[in-house]
């Protein structure tokens, strides 16, 4: 009779560790986040979009680009971009790789 209860709680324990999707086995689809741009147009992108790519861009800044850009013009260059208030040389070499200027 012992053996019929081990064998009882050896499967039921079997089928609760079975229940439980571990997260490596999981496909990449439904582990994936959503995909960010790797590089972002400054001269025709929403703010959200240039604050969701640039490291150390947030909104504040990011709406600082948006009008910037609304009052002078489309930017010629990556490097232009350190004229808006609040973005500096560095930041702008820090996303150099993800300015785009078209």
């Amino acid at each position: 009779m012992e053996l019929k209860a081990s064998l009882k709680l050896a499967f039921l324990a079997a089928a609760l560790i079975a229940g439980s999707v571990p997260a490596w086995s999981a496909t990449p689809k439904e582990t994936a986040p959503a995909a960010t741009p790797k590089s972002v147009n400054i001269n025709t992108a929403d703010a959200a979009t240039i604050s969701d790519v640039l490291k150390g861009v947030g909104p504040a800044k990011a709406d600082a680009i948006v009008a910037y850009r609304k009052e002078h013009g489309p930017f010629k260059t990556a490097e232009q971009l350190s004229d808006v208030k609040g973005i500096g040389e560095k930041l702008v070499l820090a996303n150099h790789d993800r300015i785009v200027v078209k």
